[in-house]
């Protein structure tokens, strides 16, 4: 049995659209206005070209590799199996841990409306969308895309209260003790509020037309955000000012009090509920993805590609995804090890760089329906060092201890199969 074709350029969009508009800017538009001043859209566009360096890899990749693998494929077909389970286990020790830690900011939010206790609210949104991720591709698009349309709507309600206040400051004015160099620092820190598009590629099985439709998919999810971002960067500016924002702990909730008053914590309550379902949604499905791809390209045993033969999703490593994402919400130190999900993606960024540079050289001749200009790979590489060490020290240890841990379960794994 294997995945059904079911998602098109729309669906897909959506998805990354979801996934990269998610709760970051709600929290680093404020410290980014700290160190660009009015002139923060400008970081917005920064920030997006940063991000462009290694999305392009990842499209041309994807077109000329369209597995659900994603990252261990391009791995194994430039390097060698053990770095490519390497990445793997990196992408999928990250992406459970995220799921986790977003289970409970969701608890939280529910908490805020409603008095419910964190841990059951946590584990129960995780439950109810690895049912959903099980149920079919299909049905988790549309929740997606729902989802999607709330989040986005969010923004746009930011930017509609903006919409009378514009022209009130000067839009590139940077903050007197930075300047522009300020501008460029918060483009390094808003970087993080693009993450996420990488995980369209592990779609490819379940797209038609692949090889076009994610590379396309990739490309429009990253403009569509960038866009919103700018548009809500100019609004917040206007209403409030970059000092206000930056001071503030809510800076985005600070903009919609001070134009709707208390109404504005119950709608951008609203508007994370559906946020934080959004992202855990993408990254349990991202997940298990994963887990399918490396037992398809037998990384892993074979029982993780089982799909079932009414749903056509993968029921073992949805299942094995959920389980893993409970046990990580379990911690009562969660804050400990969710800077690990970072320590995983930067380091996939930069391996991702390198294989498509390598097999530049190494598949001279292969198609490439999509081909990026290899120098911005370079560009790719370096910036993801440079986010790697802008991580705390603890973290970058932490790292290590799951690099090793990677390549022991390898060691393991290989003498058996």
């Amino acid at each position: 049995m294997k995945l059904k074709r079911s998602l098109g350029l729309f669906e897909t969009t959506f998805y990354g659209v979801g996934v990269i508009v998610g709760a970051g800017i709600y929290a680093l538009i404020g410290k980014a206005a700290g160190l660009s001043g009015n002139a923060v859209w400008l970081s917005f566009i920064f920030g997006a070209a940063i991000a462009a360096f290694t999305g392009l890899s990842y499209a041309e990749l994807s077109s000329m590799f369209p597995k659900a693998g994603g990252e261990y494929v391009y791995a194994e077909k430039a390097f060698n199996r053990r770095l490519a389970f390497l990445l793997g286990w990196l992408i999928v020790i990250g992406g459970v841990i995220a799921a986790a830690t977003i289970s409970l900011g969701f608890a939280g939010y529910f908490s805020a409306l409603f008095g419910t206790p964190l841990i059951p609210i946590a584990i129960a949104v995780i439950l109810v969308l690895s049912l959903i991720n099980f149920w079919g591709i299909k049905e988790s698009a549309i929740a997606n895309i729902i989802a999607t349309i709330v989040e986005v709507g969010g923004l746009i309600v930011i930017l509609v209260l903006g919409l009378k206040y514009l022209g009130k400051v000067n839009y590139f004015e940077f903050t007197p003790q930075l300047g522009f160099p300020g501008a460029l620092s918060a483009a390094a820190l808003i970087f993080f509020a693009y993450l996420g598009f990488e995980d369209i590629v592990r779609l490819s099985e379940e797209t038609k037309n692949p090889k076009k439709v994610i590379p396309q998919a990739l490309i429009l999810s990253v403009i569509i955000s960038t866009i919103l971002y700018i548009a809500v960067a100019i609004a917040a500016v206007s209403v409030v000012g970059w000092h206000a924002l930056s001071q503030s702990d809510a800076p985005l909730a600070l903009v919609a009090q001070t134009a709707l008053g208390q109404k504005a914590f119950f709608v951008l309550a609203v508007v994370a509920l559906f946020s934080t379902f959004n992202t855990i949604l993408v990254t349990l499905i991202a997940t298990s993805r994963m887990l399918y791809g490396m037992s398809e390209e037998h990384g892993l045993p074979k029982i993780f590609c089982a799909v079932d033969k009414k749903r056509y999703t993968p029921w073992f490593s949805i299942i094995i995804t959920c389980l893993a994402a409970i046990a990580f919400t379990l911690l009562r130190k969660i804050e400990l090890v969710a800077g690990l999900t970072d320590f995983a993606l930067f380091v996939t960024f930069a391996l991702v760089n390198a294989a498509l540079i390598w097999l530049r050289h190494k598949l001279p001749n292969a198609p490439r329906p999509f081909r990026t200009w290899a120098p911005l790979a370079w560009l790719g590489i370096i910036f993801s060092i440079a986010m790697l060490l802008y991580l705390d020290k603890i973290v970058i240890a932490g790292g290590v201890a799951m690099v090793v841990a990677g390549l022991l379960v390898y060691e393991v794994l290989n003498k058996k199969w």
